[in-house]
């Protein structure tokens, strides 16, 4: 959903090949173009609770579901439903269960027939609420349309969500919070893609296998960049980059100089809770390594 002064500027829904030829195991030939039926037909650019609605555009859709690589035990929640499109598009394409919030009592009936029409009522749910009210906090997957400030607003429920949950938004970003990756089919046509982080900045007790310490690992992190020192033996290195994608962590360490990045080494792992497992790469060799975090350095998302 968007403003109605943004209506002009994006134009009227259009289809663009950003595919080539349909699979037929799903994708684009099993896409269902559905607004609205005899009994209630919405208009583009109709008023709603602080939007208007305007629905995704079919290709733009189907690269947001694809993006969201969605799994067979994955919940997906749609906010701001409208007429239930994604919603029915990825229960049918991915035979998953998927929820729609819409505030429009109108289009959430809608969407009910729209989705029995398709066949997929058992494997579908519609709501009738406003998004910042209702609980989604089980989904894995979440499809967003809405106007930039409210993403904002969105923004803190949905970094506490469950770590590696994806997020994808027709049009509008996060602010501050960088896109894991942009979706762009034309200059007008884009949607933006996050994974949830889990949250690590602190100060973390790093142990080898046979539970010695053999470290410190001190972590500063902004949505999922990570940055901070490692401390290896007694050996100070800088983390030269650092990534979260869900709960999982991955950097480089080393030494920065005059003339560039000097690496001396890698570690890969995952975080869940206040522990953190992984490997060590150091010149060639491997070391298994955990964590534990000091719970008085714990520290939130930027």
């Amino acid at each position: 959903m968007i403003t109605a002064g943004l209506l002009a500027w994006l134009g009227a829904p259009r289809l663009i090949a950003w595919r080539s030829a349909p699979d037929s195991e799903g994708g684009t030939d099993q896409i269902q173009a559905i607004h609205g039926d005899d009994l209630y037909q919405p208009s583009v650019g109709q008023d709603g609770k602080n939007v208007i609605w305007v629905p995704t555009q079919d290709d733009l859709m189907q690269a947001m579901l694809e993006a969201l690589n969605i799994q067979p035990d994955d919940i997906l929640y749609d906010l701001g439903s409208g007429d239930g499109k994604i919603v029915i598009n990825a229960a049918q394409q991915y035979n998953i269960n998927a929820v729609g919030i819409e505030y429009d009592p109108q289009l959430v009936e809608l969407a009910k027939r729209n989705a029995a029409r398709a066949g997929v009522e058992d494997q579908t749910t519609f709501v009738r609420g406003d998004i910042f009210q209702e609980d989604f906090s089980n989904a894995s997957a979440v499809a967003l349309y809405l106007l930039p400030e409210l993403n904002l607003k969105l923004k803190p429920t949905i970094l506490s969500m469950r770590p590696g949950t994806r997020v994808v938004s027709n049009t509008f970003d996060m602010g501050t919070w960088p896109a894991d990756t942009t979706i762009e089919l034309d200059r007008s046509t884009r949607a933006y893609y996050w994974v949830v982080p889990a949250r690590v900045q602190g100060r973390w007790q790093l142990e080898d296998s046979t539970n010695n310490t053999v470290g410190e690992l001190d972590l500063r992190q902004e949505f999922q960049l990570v940055g901070g020192e490692v401390v290896i033996n007694g050996e100070v290195f800088t983390i030269l980059s650092g990534r979260m994608e869900g709960e999982a962590i991955t950097f480089t360490y080393g030494h920065r100089t005059a003339n560039g990045d000097r690496s001396h080494g890698s570690f890969q792992g995952t975080v869940r809770a206040d522990r953190l497992q992984g490997t060590l790469n150091k010149q060639a060799k491997q070391q298994q390594l955990t964590g534990r975090l000091r719970a008085s350095q714990r520290q939130g998302l930027t």
